[in-house]
């Protein structure tokens, strides 16, 4: 229920699922992760469209990962869902841009969070380097030289659900300081 008749923006994010590959996940892991990551995006769509359908206005965002664009080595469940999420954000965009319902798929790279440095300890132990060495490394194939902090990708989110975004829909935009090379 809606106490206050109205939703004007709606945030989809979901943590990452585990880290691995293929051989690692039986399928109970993949039905999680798929409830988590996909599924939970789109019950909440679900319960926003009537009101956002009724005020002839919305923004959709959904929160995902560079992996749209690029699969991440040892992220298969991430890389398979976060596509997913790219798919249906593309497609919501077409349905509803009647409704002037703005649909959009935000893609962090290396942003400084808790995930990242989880990433980052998980490669580090798993290649005998530390931590530190590992974001280095991962440093040295982004343009900017850096990891992107949050208040950076929030600017970006933010401005996506401000009028100033009224011409744009269907978007996938990178938030990644350049390092994804794909056009």
């Amino acid at each position: 229920m809606n106490l206050y008749g109205t939703i004007d923006i709606l945030v989809n994010n979901a943590g990452g699922p585990p880290a691995g590959t293929f051989d690692d996940f039986a399928d109970e892991v993949w039905l999680q992760a798929f409830e988590q990551n996909l599924l939970s995006h789109i019950r909440l769509i679900r319960e926003a469209l009537p009101y956002m359908k009724k005020q002839q206005s919305g923004r959709i965002l959904n929160i995902a990962s560079s992996s749209v664009k690029q699969p991440i080595p040892g992220l298969i469940i991430s890389n398979t869902l976060r596509t997913g999420i790219a798919g249906l954000a593309k497609t919501l965009s077409m349905e509803l841009a009647p409704y002037n319902i703005l649909v959009h798929t935000v893609a962090p790279g290396r942003i400084a969070t808790d995930r990242v440095r989880s990433l980052d300890e998980l490669r580090a132990e798993k290649t005998s380097q530390t931590a530190d060495q590992v974001r280095r490394q991962a440093e040295e194939g982004i343009p900017l030289g850096r990891y992107g902090e949050p208040e950076e990708f929030g600017k970006v989110v933010a401005f996506l659900a401000s009028t100033a975004s009224s011409y744009l829909t269907g978007s996938t935009i990178l938030v990644d300081g350049g390092m994804i090379k794909s056009l």
